[in-house]
């Protein structure tokens, strides 16, 4: 009997123990997120978009922009970071440390807002704000795939969270496609979108969604579509041009009613959410400390050659935009060609002086990714490729209210082809150094990219794109 009670209670201890672990197994672990679980508050859905736009802190689309233009070369010691080299003078090949760095980093945000757009979406919050943030999603996963589409040209195009092979591994789509999902994305989100925020500034708004639309549509020829988004986004009545090109690069100038949408930091010395390009683009000379990448070509500086200020000065933009030997630079210091030995020159835009309490990559400048004076540029660009006597007159027009900010006379171009020389000077001159050249002259053609590039590029149809990275060849088993 004694034995039968022992056997009965070690039974029940067993089956006991069994329920326990059963329990335990199944409880939640404390402290971690799912995404059945994150996704259940106002606040975690707002967080989860925050943590989008985060993803766009490590900006290095100036070596695409910038470098491998005619703007700029690599700059820095001579032996230093070879890999931007080779994007420079397009050798780059599918193991380009930068290259795999900025595929890598573009998925990561792909990645954040396609897991915000499934799981917000069906969220039981205030509808106006999960609209509100799906929106944002879509706009931030149009803007990467942007990038993507015209760096690499055919890119894999993820729109689910990475949860099933299928979703993971998935092949390349035709440029024509990315495309049409960059205009789906950014026209479900223009509705809920606001124009402004009374709070919260820096999230996208109505505008920058209307200013992408038009982007998009001018870099595949289509001007009535890009005219069409343009007067959208004027419309709103939210946006002009500042009185002094400087200021657009100085403290604040994101908050100005020039900036359409762009990347805003913070110094925070443990957030690693400054803007570092200050750093790469800056003398090495102290109190600077910097790597003086992205040098300025001679090219550039002698696009301001034609035009001089209605006092016969030079064009303001260019002691704006970049360092020249006896000008002001920083720190109350005369900037010199000595310390930039690739060109003699260096980008300023993105320069501050010293900055108190943190390192100097924690700088709080903002990145324009598009800004007001781009739209006008647009504009005109598209009225004068539709031509005809008031399409001509109008595109005059806004290229002249570019060109009067920087007090130059207006243009004189009678012709189409006289003013498109002048609308393409004038976006190499006002947008210099905010990564767009390279862009400019892969949409514009292979005679003007050849013109402009040299000999160590060579055109291939449709146009020249840099390869993707063998990571992704090797980890992707679509491709």
């Amino acid at each position: 009997m004694k034995k039968i009670l022992c056997l009965v209670s070690i039974c029940f201890s067993i089956v006991v123990l069994f329920n326990s672990c059963s329990d335990f197994l199944n409880t939640e672990l404390k402290g971690e997120y799912t995404s059945d679980n994150y996704y259940t508050t106002p606040q975690s859905a707002t967080m989860a978009v925050t943590a989008v736009y985060n993803s766009l802190y490590g900006n290095t689309l100036w070596i695409f922009g910038d470098v491998a233009s005619d703007d700029a070369l690599k700059g820095g010691g001579p032996g230093d970071q070879a890999d931007i080299n080779a994007i420079d003078d397009f050798s780059a090949n599918s193991d380009n440390g930068f290259i795999s760095a900025f595929w890598k980093s573009s998925y990561e945000t792909i990645a954040r807002a396609n897991n915000c757009i499934t799981y917000i979406a069906p969220m039981s919050i205030d509808a106006t704000l999960r609209d509100r943030l799906v929106g944002e999603a879509k706009f931030l996963r149009a803007y990467t795939y942007f990038n993507l589409v015209n760096i690499f040209g055919k890119v894999p195009l993820k729109l689910l969270p990475q949860l099933t092979y299928a979703s993971i591994h998935v092949g390349l789509s035709e440029t024509s496609a990315i495309y049409t999902q960059i205009e789906k994305d950014l026209t479900e989100a223009i509705p809920v979108l606001p124009a402004s925020y009374a709070t919260e500034a820096g999230r996208v708004t109505k505008g920058a969604a209307y200013a992408f639309l038009a982007k998009v549509a001018l870099y595949q020829n289509e001007y009535t579509t890009c005219l069409t988004n343009i007067q959208l986004l004027e419309d709103l009545h939210q946006y002009d041009l500042v009185t002094n090109y400087a200021n657009l690069f100085k403290a604040g100038a994101e908050d100005s009613v020039e900036f359409i949408f762009g990347i805003r930091y913070v110094n925070n010395a443990t957030s690693s959410q400054g803007n570092n390009l200050n750093v790469w683009f800056a003398p090495a000379t102290p109190p600077e400390s910097g790597y003086f990448f992205n040098a300025p070509t001679q090219s550039y500086v002698d696009a301001f050659a034609d035009d001089t200020t209605v006092n016969g000065t030079v064009d303001p933009r260019l002691d704006a935009s970049i360092g020249r030997d006896g000008q002001p630079w920083f720190n109350n210091m005369t900037f010199s060609a000595l310390w930039s030995p690739a060109t003699g020159y260096l980008v300023k835009k993105y320069d501050v002086d010293t900055i108190s309490g943190v390192t100097k990559d924690q700088s709080t400048m903002p990145y324009n990714a598009i800004r007001y004076a781009d739209i006008l540029l647009m504009k005109a660009e598209a009225l004068n490729e539709q031509a005809g006597t008031d399409a001509i007159a109008n595109a005059k027009t806004a290229v002249n209210r570019v060109r009067s900010r920087a007090h130059l006379v207006p243009t004189s171009a009678t012709t189409q082809a006289t003013l498109r020389t002048v609308i393409r000077n004038e976006r190499r001159k006002e947008l210099g150094f905010e990564f767009h050249r390279f862009f400019d002259l892969m949409r514009w053609g292979q005679a003007t990219a050849e013109a402009a590039l040299g000999s160590n590029f060579t055109w291939t149809e449709p146009r020249f794109y840099f390869p993707i990275p063998q990571s992704e060849l090797d980890s992707n088993q679509a491709l």
